[in-house]
């Protein structure tokens, strides 16, 4: 009878073993949520979002500006190098005429043997005649040595020029470089600003990006009541025919999108388009907003006319052009087109006049 007893179950055996294993598995699943091991991020709120957006655009735009300088030097540096390429292969090109010359005089007077003067007058059938042509062998052989001292400084002067476009070559990679890093940094702040501005819905976009109480799409269409407003109110008739040259040329630029680096006609970065608007008038300006403070006579915000350049952030890394009325026209962000802002809307930093 024993033999056909039945086995005592085990405790984990059974329905009882899987119910063991379903705990075991919910509570190693709770364990990894609490490691914070799959364990999904909480998102952001709108306002969250806005936050972080608005940093990285800070971030991007003032690697712009460094790229924007970077790129300057480095377009300059080009044309300094083929600058002296060129002249160096013009000299080079005269030296090659001046050693034919030489070599022709030298094969010459191989040619024709090498007689001691003395030796020339006593055969000579007529003396008078050989005295006259010493002479003018002597004034010759003068211009010779003239000619072999111009070659040795030519070649003296086409060193110089390789040694300078090896220093300026050397230059130009170093400024290549800073682009390349400076691209990099932009790329990706406007990345992580992107995927940021991704997760919101689009109403939630424009709360975010729509930071002066205007959403983006709506800047150009309402550009011409905009400025019509502000010539009522005697805001955008500048003082000077070239400072109001360049407000209509931004006001004519609303709604142009913003691409960090450019510089129109048809995109902007913020220095871009404030450089475009003045170059637009026959007043250049510097490609920077570093550069460009300094471009021009210093303002107190109580002095502000229409035209000047107003400038924000302890950074000085964005800049606008003044209209009147307290309000600017300037390229916010990769977000926004060329709109109408208010001045108060960002931390003010100075302004410079420079008309």
């Amino acid at each position: 009878m024993a033999a056909h007893r039945r086995p005592r179950q085990h405790p984990f055996r059974g329905r009882t073993a899987r119910t063991a294993a379903i705990l075991a598995m919910a509570g190693a699943a709770g364990a990894t949520g609490f490691d914070g091991i799959g364990q999904a991020e909480p998102r952001l709120t709108p306002t969250q979002v806005k936050t972080e957006v608005d940093t990285l655009y800070r971030e991007a735009e003032t690697a712009t500006q460094k790229y924007d300088g970077a790129k300057e030097q480095a377009d300059a540096g080009e044309r300094r190098l083929n600058s002296l390429r060129d002249e160096a292969a013009r000299k080079t090109q005269k030296l090659n005429s001046a050693r034919n010359a030489l070599g022709t005089f030298a094969a010459a007077q191989y040619r024709s043997g090498d007689i001691a003067p003395a030796w020339q007058l006593a055969l000579s059938s007529d003396p008078n005649r050989y005295l006259d042509d010493a002479a003018l062998a002597e004034r010759a052989g003068d211009r010779q040595a003239a000619a072999v001292s111009q070659v040795r400084q030519q070649l003296q002067e086409i060193e110089r020029l390789r040694g300078a476009a090896r220093v300026e070559l050397k230059s130009l990679k170093s400024h290549q470089d800073e682009l390349r890093r400076q691209k990099a940094s932009v790329t990706g702040k406007l990345t992580e600003a992107r995927r940021l501005l991704a997760e919101l819905s689009p109403s939630q976009r424009d709360q975010v990006t729509g930071a002066d109480g205007t959403a983006p799409g709506a800047a150009s269409r309402s550009a011409d009541g905009t400025r019509q407003a502000l010539e009522r109110a005697g805001a955008v008739a500048a003082p000077d025919s070239r400072a109001a040259a360049a407000v209509a040329y931004a006001f004519a630029k609303l709604g142009s999108p913003y691409v960090w680096g450019a510089t129109g006609p048809h995109s902007f970065d913020c220095s871009g388009l404030v450089q475009a608007a003045y170059r637009s008038a026959g007043v250049s300006l510097p490609r920077t907003t570093y550069a460009q403070i300094d471009a021009g006579r210093r303002v107190s915000r109580s002095e502000l006319r229409p035209g000047d350049l107003v400038f924000f952030y302890s950074g000085v890394s964005h800049v606008g052009l003044y209209i009147g009325n307290g309000r600017m026209i300037h390229a916010p962000n990769p977000s926004a087109p060329v709109r109408v802002a208010p001045i108060d809307q960002m931390p003010f930093a100075g302004a410079t006049r420079v008309v």
